[in-house]
């Protein structure tokens, strides 16, 4: 017995779910997708300020983690920034304060927002549609306080000075190119780690969920610990961005745990493509990108990128890379 999707969405459409499911490796245009997306991700820094392009690379992994959980999971979140910022804190302390080197740094911070993502899920998905969103949205205001409030953040002054220290106490990371490859590292493989996720009969279960809960219920799937582990996947996926970028600019700020940011993270997946692979990654480049290039223009860049993502869903109401997944016939 099974469940067929009836998403219009090309990467979904011919999804079945089994209590045993055997996924096919990945397909001859993702492999090349993923090796262009690598050689020019390698190529990047000699082209542009290294410091932009990991900037990139950050907020492309936290819209893909955001995206599988509402892409792949049909789970709106409004307070992604709570494990985002919270991991960015969490790290630039453990680097600052306790001297951690860069990678257990980075990796206390992924825990922690692993941990946290755990506790609010857990209490989250006890409700369902706005609701979920709206106690999401409560949970991370509640870590925005404390980020204001606690000692050991700085307030509103944040954790600043951040040293970057040596990887694995051998190669130093205070060279920009050479922690361009730690990101890049850190991100391909993040990216490679959500495919997989997406592509297992775990993943394929998820979807079924987001077509048709009671149906999947009805196979006997345990449907809220699905979305825990969903929930808590992605949580820990946003934790690992926000931790490599408090690395990148040396910095752990309140913008990373604000509302605004939960915000950013729904307009970039929307934008590229919600559902697809590889949406969030153009929906994040285009974004930071506009927020680098049009900082000329101050407090209008808001209004620009509002223009843009209204002319982008009118024209683009799949995303852009969800429309050109559809012009293809092929899953993107």
């Amino acid at each position: 017995m099974a469940i067929a999707e009836k998403s219009n969405n090309p990467e979904s459409s011919s999804a079945l779910v089994e209590p045993v499911t055997q996924t096919a490796g990945m397909s001859k245009l993702h492999k090349a997708i993923f090796a262009v997306l690598l050689i020019a991700l390698i190529i990047l820094p000699f082209l542009v300020y290294p410091i932009f392009a990991m900037k990139v690379m950050c907020f492309a992994l936290f819209a893909a983690a955001f995206n599988l959980l509402l892409g792949f999971g049909g789970l709106l979140s409004f307070g992604h920034a709570a494990y985002f910022g919270g991991a960015s804190y969490v790290a630039a302390h453990a680097a600052k304060v306790w001297g951690f080197t860069p990678e257990l740094a980075v990796l206390t911070g992924t825990a922690a927002a692993a941990l946290l993502g755990f506790a609010i899920g857990s209490l989250a998905i006890r409700r369902q549609g706005i609701y979920f969103a709206m106690v999401t949205l409560a949970f991370a205001q509640m870590v925005y306080f404390v980020a204001l409030q606690a000692e050991f953040t700085g307030g509103e002054d944040g954790i600043q000075g951040v040293p970057r220290g040596d990887l694995f106490g051998v190669i130093s990371l205070a060279d920009n190119i050479a922690l361009y490859f730690f990101v890049l590292a850190v991100t391909f493989g993040g990216i490679l780690l959500l495919y997989r996720i997406v592509h297992s009969p775990f993943g394929q279960v998820l979807k079924a969920i987001r077509e048709n809960e009671p149906r999947a219920i009805s196979l006997g799937y345990d449907v809220n610990r699905y979305k825990l582990i969903v929930f808590t996947l992605s949580a820990t996926l946003a934790g690992l961005a926000g931790a490599t970028k408090s690395l990148v600019f040396q910095l752990a700020s309140l913008t990373d745990v604000h509302w605004s940011m939960s915000g950013e993270v729904v307009l970039m997946t929307l934008l590229g493509g919600m559902g697809t692979i590889f949406g969030p990654l153009v929906g994040a480049g285009v974004i930071v990108t506009m927020q680098n290039y049009l900082a000329t223009f101050g407090a209008w860049v808001t209004v620009i990128q509002g223009v843009i993502f209204v002319i982008g869903v009118l024209m683009f109401r799949e995303g852009i890379i969800g429309v050109l997944a559809r012009w293809l016939k092929k899953p993107l």
